[in-house]
């Protein structure tokens, strides 16, 4: 059996409030404003050739056990294949070829992925 002390000295007073402001659900405005920016730097990186894939782009919340998260989605879909997933990854065609795919969407998130960090970070740290 193994114990386990800590010992401390100072206020937990911020980390106390950090967690009180997330159980009270006061960050989904701002991840809110973070799907929205990802939407956005999606549907303008995503390669067009008709645009309805870029004008499929969008996010929901889900709460997880210990937080929450953004999700983004794309709802144009063609005989059962997303067509965002099929632009990044490439893809076979019907007649035995093979479309390369594009990496648009790492890069296009990078940015928000960097600010989702920073902010954290920030409101951790305050």
């Amino acid at each position: 059996m193994f114990k386990i002390r800590t010992k401390s000295r100072g206020s937990f007073k911020n980390f106390e409030e950090f967690f009180r402001r997330v159980r009270d659900r006061k960050y989904l405005e701002g991840l809110n404003k973070f799907g929205e920016a990802g939407v956005s730097a999606l549907a303008n990186a995503t390669p067009i050739d008709s645009g309805e894939t870029a004008i499929s782009w969008g996010y929901h919340i889900e709460e997880i056990p210990n937080g929450y998260k953004i999700v983004w989605t794309n709802s144009h879909v063609n005989d059962g294949q997303v067509i965002a997933v099929l632009l990044q990854y490439g893809h076979g065609t019907g007649t035995g070829g093979y479309v390369q795919g594009l990496d648009y969407i790492n890069p296009a998130m990078h940015g928000i992925f960097e600010q989702i960090a920073e902010d954290a970070w920030r409101e951790v740290t305050r």
